[in-house]
């Protein structure tokens, strides 16, 4: 069955073409069910105005979705928008994953040298009793409160297990990344978010 999956990304990689390669790839196949997806992204932040407003559009779009795919490309991991929707998504309980994109030639028929994994960039923390996370991002190489969904870094978990209570982790520690090209996306991507 086909999963409504909310694609983050750099808009430089529209521009770029490598996202919309990526993003259109179902359209070379028979039906939505063999590409294993539905797209709920956001494609125009352009439109929306300020910070409550993008909050607001990207809110709505994550909630209506069980994956989100993070399509890296050489600045992605720096870009405020996608820590939010990586945040956010991980709160709501989405399963995460990050594809490699610079495989793909852009628009210069060119492609790039593979940026950083978004995920390490964010992270969570679970207090002593598992009952309470706090989400992180690194920012200048160190690891921050991240307070940017609903005014608060920590919220309520229900619980965790125990080998996590008491530690930190970087998201990227936790969820699978591939390769666009040398991974063959175009026949591996409705497993990987199965």
């Amino acid at each position: 069955m086909a999963k409504r999956v909310f694609f983050s990304f750099h808009y430089q990689d529209v521009i770029d073409f490598r996202a919309n390669v990526f993003r259109n790839h179902w359209l070379m196949k028979p039906d939505r069910k063999s590409a294993g997806f539905f797209d709920a992204s956001v494609w125009e932040f352009a439109k929306k105005t300020g910070p409550v407003a993008i909050k607001r559009l990207i809110n709505a779009a994550v909630n209506n979705t069980s994956v989100t795919c993070v399509l890296i490309g050489s600045q992605t991991y720096a870009r405020p928008w996608v820590r939010y929707e990586l945040l956010k998504s991980f709160r709501q309980g989405n399963k995460l994953l990050a594809v490699h994109i610079n495989s793909i030639k852009g628009r210069d028929q060119k492609t790039k040298s593979k940026g950083y994994n978004p995920l390490s960039y964010v992270g969570v923390s679970y207090s002593d009793s598992g009952l309470t996370a706090t989400l992180h991002e690194k920012v200048n190489g160190k690891w921050q409160p991240y307070t940017e969904i609903d005014g608060s870094a920590s919220y309520h978990t229900g619980g965790v297990p125990e080998e996590y209570r008491g530690n930190g982790y970087n998201l990227g520690r936790w969820y699978s990344i591939y390769a666009w090209v040398s991974d063959d996306g175009y026949r591996s991507f409705a497993g990987w978010v199965a």
